[in-house]
């Protein structure tokens, strides 16, 4: 049965990868690097240190990631300042479903924490997840199990009692050698033949989930109750 669904976030909760892609094109153009927007294709599902030695394969020495940072955060500054959050469609009614189910959640994000934890607040959807595990918190990157193994240790689930939420290549590879239930809900990308080949499931939004997981038999039939989850973050 179903205990947790654990979410990535950017192109999965939110539609920030085409605003990290803008941000990414100014950031490129401040720093003499030209529209540099498409390294989110290289780089998706990665966390900053991943990132950082894919930006310095592509562009060398003229690469200064705390410039990078500093230029990008002044768009998504300016930007969240006029703007809420690009909430993914099927979002706002999922939380609240999952929560009735009894079945626990946590993000599972490569972002850096207080970048998670900032959309997460802004959002108004922090309440709902129990745990956030995120990149600066762990010491490998997806593609590599060990965030997903963390989230599920923080909960106190085996990861075969829960579904991943993924929008990437290395989001979806990391949940799966790490045991977990794949389900892939597209954003930049579309998987192909070897990552359609391990994917538990895969929907068009976030607001198919709750079918999907009725068609599985992953829900609880009326009246059973589920054990009480831990206290989280």
């Amino acid at each position: 049965m179903l205990e947790a669904v654990l979410f990535d976030m950017d192109g999965l909760m939110f539609d920030t990868e085409r605003l990290c892609i803008r941000a990414w094109d100014y950031a490129g153009e401040k720093m003499g690097l030209g529209k540099a927007g498409y390294m989110v294709m290289k780089t998706l599902g990665v966390n900053q240190a991943a990132a950082d030695r894919i930006w310095r394969e592509e562009f060398g020495p003229r690469y200064d990631g705390e410039k990078l940072r500093a230029y990008a955060g002044e768009f998504r500054a300016r930007y969240f300042a006029e703007h809420p959050v690009p909430v993914k469609p099927g979002l706002a009614e999922l939380l609240p479903f999952l929560q009735g189910e009894g079945i626990r959640m946590a993000v599972v994000s490569s972002a850096p924490e207080r970048q998670v934890r900032f959309l997460l607040e802004k959002a108004g959807v922090a309440a709902y997840f129990e745990a956030a595990v995120c990149g600066d918190m762990v010491s490998r990157s997806k593609p590599d199990p060990e965030i997903y193994r963390t989230a599920c240790a923080r909960l106190g689930v085996p990861p075969d009692a829960c579904v991943a939420l993924e929008d990437s290549r290395n989001g979806l590879l990391a949940a799966c050698r790490a045991g977990c239930r794949p389900v892939m809900v597209p954003d930049l990308w579309q998987p192909d033949g070897e990552i359609q080949a391990l994917l538990f499931g895969k929907l068009d939004s976030l607001g198919q989930l709750p079918r999907f997981l009725q068609e599985k038999g992953l829900l609880r039939s009326p009246g059973e109750s589920r054990p009480e989850g831990k206290a989280g973050e």
